[in-house]
């Protein structure tokens, strides 16, 4: 049946003018809170592009245990990130803001750069270099969800409608997009190929100071966006009762999920995205390098899957006011599987190929991440008032699968590099790779992740709330223009 006519349309708001729904904020704070991304864009794509070829092509790291000590640390996320968003919601229950939190997340630099710094007596055994970039990665994921929990809770208590969501994410977005550029494109350049620790930890201080600048700048524009006021009663005696720890986490997490359908489809759906998502990353050092022969062009490909979302995002974001949030994102999955199963042509077409179908994954990739995050908000809004008292609890949530994805998407490329018989090497020895392992190489790269794709899109097309939400969004527009007409201009 069709989205659009399954149910009836929920009611708008009330008390919310066209102005607030179109999503009227100041733009000077809306272009400060967007810059905060820019240092998360850095973390979410380095250490998926790099950490895995780091430990098997420089460390000497096997795939398998390689795979795992990226595992591990992600699956830790799954408790640790609804734990920070409850920790999230009790302190703007008790102060107003989010903003401690967020602020103590800015210490993630210093952790992203350990994960680099592998001491040389480390590095000589695989066991214990992996033992310390796992160790390593789960500190920083824990600074990392100290950020962005409370982060991506701000469109959510923001007083704004269903295409103001989508423009305060927009902003977000394309920032986020420069952040991605600046760390896929300059971390392997200033890498080179692997050939010493040392390049990596040069790379892992020069986008350190990067990333922490801009966690800085952010924190500034959540100030500016939703100033501290003063919590209510009930808000402050909620936030000292109850339940409190890991515990208390998983279950709202189980109830968060048990209790919103749309939230629970646009979560699963999304888990298997991000898995596709940071499976390309992973994998592209080991496909440029081994299927198209040219380990150079890293920086190239990742260039082209992230560039064009500066140019898309404001493009998709007005394609969606008229077509809708869940249209657009059936059509950027849709296309995301043509464009990778086209990478399958590896070299044999010379590299305007590749450039090409990557350049496609780079225009769906702009709508993979921002219909999602502006549909979170949408689906809490839409669950009631009482909903959005824990938005920490759904964001937290929301960011664990994610972080789940970031893990799963390189770990199945690694079970495809074992399944391939793909062999490690430390940095500079030269190995041959067999037939098998090229193979593996290739259909990792493209056969697999079309087909996780396909299973997001076709839990995508479960969601059911978007044509009520989009209905809902065009009635307080809609009074306000008869309005108009009737008054005069």
């Amino acid at each position: 049946m069709d989205a659009a006519h399954s149910e009836a349309p929920l009611p708008p708001r009330q008390g919310r003018t066209a102005a607030e729904e179109d999503g009227d904020v100041p733009r000077p704070a809306l272009v400060r809170y967007a810059l905060g991304s820019a240092g998360m864009g850095v973390y979410v794509t380095v250490p998926g592009l790099l950490l895995l070829y780091f430990l098997t092509d420089t460390l000497g790291v096997a795939p398998w245990l390689a795979g795992l000590a990226l595992l591990v640390p992600k699956v830790v996320d799954v408790v640790l990130h609804p734990f920070v968003g409850s920790l999230s919601d009790r302190e703007r229950a008790r102060r107003g803001t989010r903003l401690r939190l967020l602020t103590a997340g800015c210490a993630l630099a210093p952790a992203f750069v350990a994960l680099f710094a592998v001491p040389a007596p480390v590095a000589d055994r695989p066991w214990a270099a992996a033992v310390w970039v796992a160790g390593w990665f789960v500190a920083a994921n824990a600074l990392f969800a100290s950020y962005q929990v409370p982060y991506l809770a701000t469109p959510t208590d923001m007083a704004v409608g269903y295409h103001g969501r989508t423009r305060v994410l927009s902003f977000r977005m394309v920032v986020l997009t420069v952040g991605i550029l600046a760390g896929g494109a300059l971390a392997p350049l200033l890498a080179g190929e692997g050939d010493s620790v040392a390049r990596y930890l040069v790379m892992a201080l020069v986008l350190g100071v990067f990333t922490a600048a801009f966690q800085i700048v952010g924190v500034g524009g959540v100030r500016d966006l939703l100033p501290a006021g003063r919590p209510p009663e009930e808000g402050r005696e909620a936030a000292s009762g109850g339940r409190h720890g890991p515990g208390a986490a998983l279950a709202q997490v189980r109830d968060v999920l048990r209790r919103n359908e749309p939230f629970r489809l646009l979560t699963l759906a999304y888990l298997l995205t991000s898995t596709t998502t940071h499976l390309v990353l992973a994998g592209l050092p080991y496909y440029t390098r081994h299927a198209l022969g040219r380990p150079g062009f890293t920086t190239v490909l990742m260039a082209a899957f992230v560039a064009p979302a500066l140019l898309t995002t404001p493009l998709w974001f007005r394609v969606s006011r008229r077509w809708g949030k869940q249209r657009c994102l059936l059509l950027a999955q849709a296309a995301f599987v043509a464009g990778a199963l086209g990478l399958g042509a590896g070299d044999a077409a010379g590299p305007a190929v590749p450039v090409l179908c990557t350049l496609v994954l780079g225009v769906c990739f702009a709508g993979l991440q921002l219909f999602p995050f502006s549909m979170v908000p949408d689906t809490v809004r839409e669950a009631g008032d009482g909903e959005t008292e824990r938005t920490g609890a759904y964001t937290g949530v929301w960011t664990a699968t994610e972080s789940l994805g970031a893990a799963a998407g390189p770990y199945l490329y690694s079970a495809a590099l074992v399944l391939g018989g793909y062999t490690a090497a430390r940095a500079g020895e030269e190995v041959t790779q067999t037939a098998g392992a090229h193979t593996a190489i290739l259909l990792g790269f493209t056969v697999l992740p079309a087909l996780l794709m396909t299973g997001s899109l076709a839990v995508q097309r479960r969601y059911r709330l978007d044509a009520l939400a989009s209905q809902t969004s065009r009635a307080p527009a809609d009074g306000a223009r008869r309005d108009r007409t009737a008054h005069g201009p």
